[in-house]
């Protein structure tokens, strides 16, 4: 098993910024892809962005493109996205979540975070 824990969540202005970071401990060496998904009130979960555990092939969703950048430290085991430019709309529970592929569908990750709350200011 993995276990994963996320931090880093908070409340800021639009247009600002945050860091989300997850740790994972467990079985990491089993690991292929981690990816962050968002849940906000009354909506369905969403993808957000994911990365090959070995740091290639990173993915992001359209509406985060160009603001989120996720990055990986395999020694420490951690993963993180850094939030650029945040909009109102990115309001959400950020969680994370390792794969077993490296594509944004949700039921291909295996073990998730508790998740972090984000809250945008408008």
């Amino acid at each position: 098993q993995v276990q994963l824990v996320e931090s880093g969540g908070g409340v800021v202005q639009a247009g600002g910024s945050l860091r989300l970071s997850c740790a994972a401990s467990g079985r990491t060496w089993d690991i292929y892809a981690m990816g962050w998904f968002r849940q906000a009130p009354g909506r369905e979960r969403e993808f957000v962005t994911l990365i090959g555990w070995d740091g290639e092939d990173a993915l992001y969703a359209d509406s985060v493109k160009g603001r989120f950048v996720i990055s990986i430290d395999r020694a420490k085991s951690m993963v993180y996205v850094q939030m650029n430019t945040l909009k109102p709309e990115d309001t959400a529970v950020y969680y994370c979540a390792t794969g077993r592929a490296r594509v944004p569908d949700a039921d291909l990750f295996d073990y998730w975070g508790q998740g972090t709350q984000v809250t945008v200011s408008s």
